[in-house]
């Protein structure tokens, strides 16, 4: 039987009395690596003004909040045969009502659950996190894959991401917003990833809605990411526009390039081997074809200019840290001297000072 009803919450008896009146929009979610579309998340939509979360609240108050998640859920599996391929469908299910009957039924009506991923919404707190993990390990063994919705915004989210190991976390949204300019909402987001990774859940970044918090998690190397920036909820399975393609792309290269040695190229002068030589060192000598045959430097205690062969050269996408353990272990003698970054083709680039290798390896940590 209904409950009376909280005066200012909408009527959901005759919503479910007629179900199409619940429609669903399809929110892309990106695999901000490849600049695609990895998955989308299905909203529920209603009639009115009032959004979801209104919606939701008054099914809760009057005592169908089971049958109006059923409701959803059901018309979200439907459509999983729609989806493009080597996509996913994530379908928001409250955890305290994982186990009523009219979510099972509802989720029943699609025996296998590949391609799905079971969103747990954490606005709830779960009694019994033993029940709830036997619950979603027969979701798994039916295909599925199982989220955790709004990581990091409490204790109760740290203990369902132990006790459930889900295959997906998303962060929470206050994690998120203005994180660009803020160390400390980044380093939660860091803690939160290292946890991820060690339960080999995927990292998803919720509510990224400015170029400057892509650029953030880029850069923090979060896999999957969604957001009004990147895509709005709509009607349709839609595919990312060009120009959110190409900002995706342009920020992980971006971010792949601080983590490479690109990010600390010096230039330098070169110098034909054998001509005479001007100006202070250091500089690049180059052979016919450009490529690099020696190094002019500078002894920094007597200031004698010399000449030494390369010891070490790398492409500008080398990892620093990488670059900086083979410059460390060249002979002690020429263990500071500058190392070579050169193109595909072996032209100089630049050069790359230990010193400065250091420091980046430090600043990583």
């Amino acid at each position: 039987m209904l409950g009376t009803r909280t005066a200012g919450l909408p009527d959901c008896r005759p919503l479910l009395a007629d179900p199409d009146d619940l429609t669903l929009a399809f929110q892309p979610i990106v695999a901000l690596e490849t600049g695609t579309v990895a998955g989308y998340e299905a909203l529920a939509r209603f009639p009115g003004a009032a959004g979801p979360d209104v919606w939701f609240a008054a099914a809760a108050e009057a005592g169908v909040a089971a049958e109006l998640e059923a409701l959803a859920i059901h018309k979200a599996l439907a459509v999983v045969p729609l989806l493009p391929d080597d996509t996913f469908l994530t379908v928001n299910v409250s955890p305290h009502l994982l186990g009523a009957r009219s979510v099972q039924e509802a989720l029943a009506t699609r025996p296998d659950l590949h391609r799905v991923v079971v969103e747990l919404t954490e606005h709830t707190p779960v009694d019994d996190l033993g029940a709830l993990r036997r619950q979603t390990d027969v979701l798994r063994a039916r295909g599925a894959l199982i989220a955790l919705d709004d990581a990091g915004s409490g204790y109760s989210g740290l203990q369902q991401m132990a006790a459930l190991r889900p295959q997906m976390v998303k962060l929470d949204r206050a994690l998120v917003a203005d994180a660009d300019a803020d160390p400390v909402r980044m380093a939660l987001a860091e803690m939160v990833g290292e946890f991820a990774g060690r339960i080999d859940a995927w990292l998803l970044a919720e509510g990224v809605e400015t170029a400057a918090e892509l650029a953030a998690f880029a850069q923090l190397g979060v896999p999957l990411a969604q957001g009004w920036l990147l895509g709005r909820p709509g009607p349709t399975f839609a595919p990312l526009a060009p120009e959110v393609v190409q900002l995706v792309r342009a920020q992980v290269a971006r971010a792949r390039l601080t983590e490479s040695v690109a990010s600390l190229l010096r230039p330098v002068r070169h110098c034909a081997l054998g001509a005479q030589v001007l100006g202070i060192p250091p500089a690049v000598l180059v052979g016919s074809h450009g490529e690099p045959a020696g190094l002019l430097l500078s002894d920094p205690r007597t200031a004698e200019v010399y000449t030494a062969p390369v010891s070490l050269r790398v492409h500008p996408s080398t990892d620093i840290e990488e670059t900086l353990a083979r410059a460390l272990t060249r002979p002690i003698a020429r263990r500071w001297e500058p190392v070579v970054c050169t193109d595909p083709t072996g032209h100089v680039l630049g050069i790359l000072r230990v010193e400065d290798l250091i420091t980046a390896g430090r600043s990583a940590r």
